[in-house]
């Protein structure tokens, strides 16, 4: 049974990691340390996630519990920092997405893989939902011939995509903004369907909605005079977790988790849009905005034998539909439609499927859906290179962020 540590106590670690490790995967996985800056929230994580040993320190941890791998949650800057430190203890390394911020990170931690031998491992749950899955299938299948086109149009509604624009991802030295933090996930997506990877990208990115843009703000909800008007207030005391978890931990390091979404210091996006041309000559056009009505994506694949088109709903009108559709227009004229339940679980039953390829591992991997450095990489290079076309309104070749590093 494999011992496993987690370095970063924030909400995703508890959900995805602590807890599961201590139910769903008792007896298959162990989790024997945890180490986090502030010592309220890692207090917690272990008091729920069956009393793990708690460490104020990531190297006494290392050498007590001796972890055979340590999964990295911690904010996404941080994340070579400790994927490296980790692999050069002789441990694997389990990483939230995206695996890193810019491209010198990336090819540092990639460098650190190839000098010390050990492994990461990147967790792409959109890679194991079920609807996800579907499409890759029809693609592998050549349903529509060799893919010439792709479109993807993210949504986030003003609940979930306000949410960033509250916490330390609206930064850019904390996130390297949505492009990496929340499109990694998209960029996946879509090189995984293809099975190819990005050769160039030109971006725009603005802020339109989110920060400086009303005189009706504060510095946090907790302290705003402006709650009983505003309505984006979040009231952190209202849910217990959020209460106890972060709202209790803020003198330890001062993180505030409900900063106003309409601060001065936010300097990420609200509004992307962007154009990839992959190496293998699809072209892919990609947008997101965090303030839509509703939430949810649309996909669209143009090949030479036909035309798929997929969308997924998670909030708004029409998102109660239990089904899911995949309509596939071919050359004679016909539209074929595919239907499917939609499944249950986090992130559209992603995260179990996930959980279970990594800790239990007793299922085959047809079509490739567990993902280490390279898809890591290539993933959070689209968005580092849109962030580098953005500010310097130029395309971006992604070999030379890569340079001269060589990758497995």
């Amino acid at each position: 049974m494999k011992k496993y540590a987690i370095v970063g106590a924030g909400g995703r670690a508890l959900a995805m990691f602590a807890k599961p490790l201590a139910t769903e995967l008792q007896g298959v996985a162990e989790l024997v340390g945890v180490y986090d800056v502030n010592p309220v929230r890692a207090k917690i994580l272990s008091e729920q996630s069956g009393n793990v040993p708690l460490f104020d320190d990531f190297d006494t941890m290392i050498s007590v519990a001796k972890p055979d791998a340590v999964i990295v949650t911690t904010p996404d800057n941080l994340h070579d920092h400790y994927i490296i430190r980790t692999l050069e203890a002789g441990c694997d390394a389990i990483s939230e997405k995206p695996m890193t911020t810019d491209a010198e990170k990336c090819r540092a931690i990639i460098d650190a893989e190839k000098r010390t031998g050990k492994r990461v491992i990147v967790t792409f749950n959109c890679r194991f939902m079920p609807y996800v899955v579907r499409i890759k299938e029809l693609l592998k299948e050549g349903t529509i011939g060799d893919i010439l086109h792709v479109t993807l149009n993210w949504s986030l509604d003003t609940r979930h995509g306000a949410d960033y624009f509250r916490r330390w991802h609206r930064q850019m030295k904390n996130s390297g903004g949505l492009l990496l933090h929340k499109s990694t996930h998209h960029f996946d997506m879509v090189n995984w369907w293809l099975n190819d990877e990005p050769e160039s990208v030109t971006a725009n990115g603005s802020r339109l909605f989110y920060g400086p843009t009303r005189v009706e703000r504060g510095q946090t909800c907790s302290t705003c005079s402006h709650t009983d008007t505003c309505e984006f207030h979040f009231d952190i005391t209202a849910n217990e977790f959020t209460k106890s978890f972060y709202k209790e931990a803020e003198k330890h390091d001062g993180y505030f988790r409900d900063q106003c979404v309409f601060g001065d210091d936010i300097d990420i996006y609200d509004t992307m849009s962007l154009n990839v041309k992959y190496k293998k000559g699809t072209q892919m056009s990609y947008s997101l905005n965090a303030y839509s009505p509703y939430e949810g994506w649309k996909a669209t694949f143009v090949g030479t034998k036909g035309r798929i088109e997929a969308e997924d709903n998670h909030s708004g009108a029409g998102h109660e539909d239990p089904n899911n559709y995949i309509r596939i227009f071919n050359r004679k004229n016909e539209l074929i439609t595919v239907q499917s339940r939609k499944a249950g679980g986090a992130h559209g039953g992603g995260d179990q499927r996930l959980r279970r390829m990594i800790f239990v591992g007793d299922v085959a991997d047809p079509l490739g859906q567990m993902a280490g450095s390279r898809a890591g990489a290539m993933s959070l290079l689209i968005g580092a290179a849109a962030n580098i076309s953005i500010t310097d309104s130029k395309k971006v070749v992604i070999e030379d962020l890569l340079k001269e590093t060589v990758t497995n």
